[in-house]
């Protein structure tokens, strides 16, 4: 991936049409669903670590709201665990569709929120990868939905469940990701006017890249997330 702080330097090349590249996920064609970031989940969480799955979904839903992707979070039982704390500060405003079924796909508030949005494609992502998340990735697939799963904000009970909850979703024709590139993807070019946040967003969740990006800017004397 090329540093903001250079690639802006150079001048911006013409891109196709995004409406007929549709290929990949724009800001504009998608919607993105988060599942169950809930505490419960979180600690009985065996495929990833916890703070990797709050950075990557809270980097996830900051992204989404950056580029004004229409963004929907459930719940199961809310009464008992909450939405993590740090993913509802992205929206503080919004009240999670809270579930008693394991499907979300099955709850009539989730298909009316998807059919306003208007999206075919859907991003979604969700504890646990093997029960809540693949229920609705299966069910949105078979309705002719194009879904994207991102797999490292969301993870399972155990590695096991984890990963045959991805193969069995991908062999159904959903399409993986990573957070990092689901965020890359959205941005594509760094001469776009989103360049600066998304660049705060990195330094913020992006790992290693982040750390790399802070150093550039102390060494090139810049306040953090400019040009």
């Amino acid at each position: 991936m090329s540093s903001p702080a250079f690639a802006l330097s150079s001048p911006a090349f013409p891109m196709r049409n995004p409406v007929k590249d549709d290929t990949l996920l724009t800001p504009d064609n998608h919607a993105v669903l988060m599942i169950d970031h809930q505490y419960l989940q979180l600690l009985a969480l065996r495929s990833h670590s916890n703070d990797v799955v709050i950075n990557n979904s809270v980097f996830l839903a900051k992204a989404a709201k950056v580029f004004g992707v229409p963004t929907l979070y459930t719940t199961a039982f809310a009464e008992r665990q909450q939405l993590f704390q740090e993913l509802q500060a992205v929206h503080p405003e919004q009240v999670p569709i809270d579930r008693t079924g394991l499907n979300t796909w099955d709850d009539p508030r989730v298909l009316d929120w998807v059919k306003k949005t208007g999206k075919k494609k859907l991003v979604m992502a969700g504890l646990w990868t093997e029960v809540c998340l693949s229920m609705p990735v299966l069910s949105a697939l078979a309705d002719g939905y194009e879904v994207y799963i991102v797999t490292d904000a969301s993870g399972g009970g155990s590695d096991e469940g984890h990963e045959r909850g991805v193969q069995r979703m991908v062999q159904t024709g959903a399409r993986p990701l990573s957070t990092i590139a689901y965020v890359s993807e959205l941005q594509r070019d760094w001469s776009r006017p989103t360049a600066d946040e998304i660049a705060k967003l990195f330094a913020q969740h992006g790992g290693g890249f982040g750390q790399g990006l802070r150093w550039e800017w102390q060494l090139l004397s810049l306040k953090e997330g400019t040009r």
